[in-house]
């Protein structure tokens, strides 16, 4: 049997170098670490890919670092509207809420959709009004603004209204090099554990200065998050509507289902080639059946970790 193995991403198109401190790095790196760390705990002692990636993924949402959770941007209307999905290898069951902002973690109410709901998608009111059933932890819209996503916002309206992908606000401030379409920020985790079965999670605030509605990759099947035991677990992070469009998530295991490609091969592929080809920018974590793990980006950075159990973490958000 494979050994179980768990990978991470806080987002793709980090902030360049020359705008992150070595003190803020660090914070970085140990919050990637701890995560996977926890991930890791959760299969050494045999539990589920399922559950490994939605701890990851809570925990991702609870790190304000982060731009899912307590760390979210903001809308165009200041408001906050938070999206996750996830998804089980083994039954290729899924569950994601959409366009949220009362529910302290989003990536609950969608493991709570999978569980317990005959749909897979829920929105808005609705999204949380059945995670409220679900006994899940309510809160006031509030709970998720952070000085620095705010600050944010008001520099992305001051520069012509411009929608900027998350890990902006910092290199503007800066004023280093960078080019502001390619800040991107979901989180996102994928798992293999010691039964076989694959599992992908996938979480986000969206776009600082998006319009209220908009709603991204993150929580559709095939795009921001897939998985399948036949072939992989992928979530993804960039461009969302390019990755929507290139249905992305999928693509990877159909390349590899279809067309015979390694794991490597067909995630490069997608990354690489197909979403470049339309403008798209970003990268994607991938576990395949066999424990194998790709984690490729064609944008500046991308924050992100994996460990098999008995290892240390390996995380990094440079090439």
């Amino acid at each position: 049997m494979n050994k179980p193995v768990i990978a991470i991403h806080g987002g793709a198109g980090a902030i360049t170098r020359a705008a992150l401190s070595a003190e803020k790095e660090q914070h970085y790196i140990q919050a990637l670490s701890d995560i996977v760390a926890a991930g890791q705990v959760i299969l050494a002692q045999g539990g589920s890919a399922l559950d490994a990636v939605t701890e990851a993924v809570r925990l991702l949402e609870e790190c304000p670092l982060f731009n899912a959770g307590k760390g979210a941007v903001f809308t165009h209307q200041g408001t906050h509207e938070l999206d996750a999905c996830v998804m089980d290898g083994r039954t290729c069951d899924a569950g994601a809420v959409a366009a949220v902002s009362r529910i302290r973690n989003p990536i609950l109410a969608a493991r709570a959709v999978l569980e317990n709901s005959s749909h897979v998608l829920f929105a808005a009111d609705g999204a949380e009004r059945f995670a409220a059933a679900h006994g899940l932890e309510m809160v006031e819209p509030d709970f998720f603004f952070t000085q620095e996503r705010f600050e944010q916002l008001q520099r992305a309206q001051a520069e012509q209204g411009r929608v900027l992908l998350d890990h902006d606000g910092a290199a503007i401030q800066s004023n280093a090099p960078l080019d502001p379409d390619r800040k991107f920020g979901t989180v996102g985790a994928v798992a293999l554990d010691g039964l076989g079965n694959l599992a992908a999670a996938t979480s986000t605030g969206g776009m600082t200065n998006k319009q209220a509605g908009r709603i991204g990759d993150t929580p559709i099947i095939g795009a921001g998050c897939y998985a399948n035991n036949a072939t992989v677990a992928v979530s993804s992070t960039g461009t969302g509507e390019i990755f929507m469009r290139n249905v992305s998530a999928y693509d990877v295991s159909a390349l590899m289902e279809y067309a015979g490609l390694s794991l490597q091969q067909a995630s490069d592929k997608v990354v690489m080639e197909k979403l470049l080809a339309m403008g798209g920018s970003g990268g994607l974590i991938a576990i395949d059946r066999f424990g194998n793990v790709a984690l490729p980006f064609n944008s500046e950075g991308m924050y992100r970790g994996f460990g098999y159990v008995g290892d240390a973490p390996s995380v990094g958000i440079y090439r």
